[in-house]
């Protein structure tokens, strides 16, 4: 029994000592270390948290701030701080519920376009992965749920403060988010072919060039379009989808020199598969169409696979393009997906827009208010 009780003794202590070492407890530690603290006292040991990019601690002493003094002189500056210290951190969401909180409080403040930027900036930060950072990743091949939520909150931001001094960058974020949302759709069609989809593939490059013109992704929506017509047997609708192809983007690959669009060919894809070798083609599939033409129109990505040296083929030079007439890919209506238009749509008519791509923007981000900045 008296080895039963020492036993105890020292597993109570073990655990003890191993919740210090975990460091749990540190929030009452953190009350006992600010307690009588006045309100600039709290506020410059946030300052000088945020300073030494000690956001953990600063976002316990920013909302000990507001629960201690909800109605003090830096209480709406401390919640704007809180923002940028969760966003910091990669508590995205925090950092997100913090924002429309702060909206929802103060929409008259004169920072309140502050709160917009970086709940943009952390629902595009969502949109990231984990191996981002080490290896090159595709960001439309994922959900495009945050980043329609980001292009919503930037979309905000300018039409409400077109003035506010984080405009410039928001405008290059939403370039690079409407051209990842073009993709993304071209991904789908993608899909769509695969499973033999192709009402579906058409009624995604439709959209493409409806509602993303002079991103990167028209010329591929275009040939999404005019592939899906013809392997639904609408060969005008698919005619008039190749016309307007090679009028604007003349260069795209799945074009010949003549012109003509070969519904054959697979730009990607179309490599043998380990089942076609170990078969010696016996068993070889048919691949389905895929569009994917970014090295060409993409400065983004032209840029990056120069760079990497990963760039196939020619790359050739991006020129001002005529613009896209929607009327001749959405005056057709199909009756029941069965394979024919109850309306032919119209020739393409030409204009004088230029093909405009954008990347995201560097701009930092950074706190103002009366007692200083906080910024990266």
């Amino acid at each position: 029994m008296k080895n039963l009780s020492f036993m105890l003794l020292i597993l109570t202590l073990s655990l003890s000592s191993g919740c210090s070492w975990l460091g749990w407890g540190d929030d009452e530690q953190a009350e006992e270390d600010t307690a009588g603290f006045t309100e600039r006292n709290f506020y410059d040991k946030i300052q000088s948290s945020l300073n030494a990019s000690n956001w953990s601690v600063a976002i316990s002493n920013l909302q000990l701030l507001e629960s201690q003094f909800p109605f003090g002189k830096y209480a709406e500056q401390g919640q704007l701080e809180l923002i940028y210290a969760q966003y910091k951190s990669g508590d995205y969401e925090s950092s997100i519920a913090s924002a429309d909180r702060f909206v929802r409080l103060h929409p008259q403040h004169p920072n309140v376009d502050y709160a917009f930027y970086v709940k943009g900036l952390s629902e595009i930060s969502q949109t990231g992965g984990f191996f981002d950072s080490f290896m090159p990743t595709d960001n439309s091949m994922r959900d495009i749920g945050t980043a329609r939520g980001a292009f919503t909150t930037l979309s905000e931001l300018l039409s409400r403060f077109p003035e506010s001094p984080y405009a410039d960058d928001a405008r290059k974020r939403l370039v690079s988010l409407r051209n990842r949302l073009a993709r993304a759709e071209i991904h789908v069609a993608n899909y769509y072919f695969t499973r033999g989809a192709y009402l579906a593939a058409a009624t995604r490059g439709r959209y493409v060039v409806e509602n993303f013109q002079q991103s990167p992704a028209v010329p591929d929506g275009l040939a999404v379009t005019a592939q899906a017509y013809y392997m639904l047997d609408m060969r005008e609708l698919a005619d008039n989808s190749v016309k307007v192809l090679a009028a604007n983007y003349p260069e795209h690959p799945a074009l010949d020199e003549d012109g003509q669009f070969d519904f054959d060919q697979r730009l990607i894809g179309n490599e043998d598969t380990f089942l076609d070798k170990l078969s010696f083609g016996l068993l070889k599939r048919i691949k389905p169409p895929a569009f994917d033409t970014r090295t060409i129109y993409d400065k983004a990505t032209r840029e990056a696979a120069l760079i990497s040296g990963e760039a196939a083929g020619t790359i050739f030079g991006m020129k001002t393009a005529t613009a896209i007439a929607v009327g001749v890919l959405g005056g057709a209506a199909i009756a029941n997906g069965g394979g024919s238009s109850s309306s032919d749509g119209g020739d393409g008519t030409t204009g004088t827009t230029t093909t405009n791509t954008g990347t995201t923007g560097t701009g930092g981000s950074g706190t103002t208010g009366t007692t200083g900045t906080t910024g990266t």
